[in-house]
């Protein structure tokens, strides 16, 4: 295959990676509130999923010193 015909092959592969992202939609994003109480020190082994859900119901995922954690709602 001549070299002229890498270049573009290169530059089009570059630009269909980048593309797969896609765009991204702000008001989708979610965002952690600080927590309303003072967490104590065991509640920082108690961090949120990636996706900032936490694995009990009656738990919210607030945002602290040690990282995002969940914390009992009560």
């Amino acid at each position: 295959m001549p070299t002229q015909a890498l270049l573009p092959i290169l530059l089009l592969c570059v630009l269909l990676l980048q593309a797969q992202g896609g765009p991204r939609n702000k008001n989708k994003m979610q965002s952690v509130k600080a927590c309303q109480k003072r967490p104590s020190v065991y509640l920082c082994n108690n961090h949120c999923s990636y996706f900032l859900k936490c694995p009990n119901s009656n738990t919210i995922c607030c945002s602290t010193y040690c990282g995002n954690v969940c914390m009992n709602r009560l």
